[in-house]
C-alpha cells in the first residue's frame, strides 16, 4: 500500500506502482535471468582490461562515443546518425518512453511481456492499452495490436517476447507499423536466437525503432550495454531525452572489442539454440508438463501444480528458475533459461524429482 505520509511529495503514478524487483537467490544452477552461461573468454577479458588501463579514468567519455557507434554501424549495416548507445537496452526503453509518453498519451503493450514497459509508461502518467496474446500459443494478436496502434502514441513489442519466447512475424510487424499513429519500439534483445530481425523494415518505416543488447548472446549482462537503431531524425529527438555520459569507458571498451570479436562470441548461439530444442524435446516427454515453442534463449513451461511449489522444489534441488505465474495468462507457468548441457540436465533431473514427489 502507498505510504500516506508521502502524499504530495511523490507523484501518485509512482506511489501507486509496484516496483520492478527480483529477489536474489544463490543457487548451484542459475537459470532465472536468461543470461548467457558461456563466459567471455579470459583472453578477451584481459584485452579489455589492457585497453581500459590505457585510458584516462579522470576524464569523461566522449559526449557521443563515435568510435563505438562507427563499429556498430559496420556491424549492423545501419547508418551512424541513427544509432544511440545506452547503459543496457533498459535505459533506451526509458529514453523512448519518456520522449513519447505523458498524461493524456497512450502506450500499446501486448501482455504478458517484460514488466518494465508498463511500469515506466504508468509512472510517466500515460494510459496503457494492453492487448493480450493468444492464450493458446501466446502468438501476437497482430490485428488487435494494429487497431490499438492506430490510436496510440507509442507501441512497445518485445520480439522474441519475454517470458513467452514468441516471435512477431514480419508480415504482422508490417501491418502494425504501417497502421501505427506513433512510434513502434521493438525490443530485439533475443533476436540472435531467433534468426529474425526487423532491420529490413527500418528503411521503409520512419516510425520504427529497434532496441538491442549485449547482455544475452554476447554474455555482457554484467557490463550493461545496449543500442538503438532508428531513423536519423528520430534518433536526434530521442537523444534529447538521454542523460549525458550514461555509458562508462569500461563498457564502451568492452563493447568495441565484442564487436571486433563478434564471430568468436557468436559461436555459442548455435549451441544454445540446439540445447533449447533438446531440452524442449525432453520436456515434451514429461507427463504433466506443457512446453511452449521458443525463439529465445529460454523456455516457458506449465505444469499441473502451482508454480511456486515447483519453483521451491527445484530450488531445493539446487536449480533456480523464474516463477512467472503472476503474469497475465501464465497461471502455473515457469520460465527456464537455457544453460550449458550439464546445467540443463540438472534441471531436468530436478524437475523429475519434483514432479514425482508431487504425484
Amino acid at each position: 500500500m502507498p505510504d500516506p505520509s508521502l502524499s504530495g511529495i511523490i507523484k501518485p503514478e509512482v506511489r501507486q506502482a509496484a516496483a520492478y524487483a527480483l529477489t536474489h537467490f544463490e543457487a548451484e544452477v542459475k537459470l532465472d535471468q536468461n543470461e548467457n552461461p558461456f563466459e567471455i573468454p579470459r583472453e578477451l577479458k584481459e584485452r579489455i582490461v589492457r585497453r581500459i588501463l590505457e585510458r584516462d579514468w579522470g576524464r569523461y567519455p566522449e559526449f557521443v562515443p563515435h568510435e563505438t557507434i562507427r563499429r556498430l554501424a559496420r556491424f549492423t549495416g545501419w547508418r551512424e546518425d541513427g544509432i544511440l548507445v545506452g547503459n543496457g537496452s533498459n535505459e533506451l526503453i526509458y529514453v523512448a518512453l519518456i520522449a513519447t509518453l505523458g498524461p493524456g498519451r497512450t502506450a500499446v503493450i501486448p501482455q504478458p511481456t517484460f514488466a518494465v514497459y508498463k511500469l515506466m509508461a504508468s509512472i510517466l502518467g500515460a494510459r496503457v492499452a494492453e492487448v493480450l496474446l493468444n492464450p493458446r500459443d501466446f502468438s501476437f494478436d497482430a490485428a488487435a495490436i494494429a487497431d490499438a496502434a492506430s490510436q496510440a502514441d507509442v507501441v512497445v513489442i518485445c520480439s522474441p517476447n519475454s517470458p513467452t519466447g514468441t516471435l512477431l512475424a514480419l508480415p504482422d510487424a508490417e501491418e502494425i507499423i504501417g497502421r501505427a499513429r506513433g512510434l513502434v519500439v521493438v525490443d530485439e534483445a533475443y533476436h540472435e536466437f531467433s534468426g529474425q530481425t526487423l532491420l529490413p523494415l527500418l528503411d521503409r518505416f520512419e516510425n520504427l525503432v529497434l532496441l538491442r543488447t549485449f547482455s544475452k548472446a554476447k554474455a555482457m549482462a554484467g557490463l550493461r550495454f545496449g543500442y538503438m537503431l532508428a531513423h536519423a531524425g528520430v534518433a536526434a529527438e530521442l537523444r534529447k531525452a538521454q542523460l549525458p555520459y550514461s555509458v562508462n569507458i569500461f563498457t564502451l571498451s568492452a563493447a568495441e572489442l565484442a564487436i571486433e570479436e563478434a564471430s568468436v562470441l557468436g559461436n555459442v548461439v548455435p549451441l544454445l539454440v540446439a540445447e533449447r530444442e533438446r531440452v524442449a524435446s525432453e520436456l515434451g516427454r514429461r507427463r504433466g508438463v506443457e512446453v511452449f515453442p521458443s525463439h529465445a534463449n529460454f523456455l516457458l513451461i506449465r505444469t499441473a501444480h502451482p508454480a511456486r511449489s515447483v519453483f521451491d522444489a527445484l530450488y531445493s534441488g539446487g536449480v533456480l528458475v523464474r516463477d512467472v505465474s503472476r503474469y497475465p495468462l501464465l497461471d502455473r507457468a515457469l520460465r527456464v533459461s537455457v544453460g550449458t548441457r550439464e546445467e540443463n540436465d540438472r534441471f531436468l533431473a530436478a524437475l523429475d524429482r519434483a514432479l514425482e514427489a508431487m504425484a
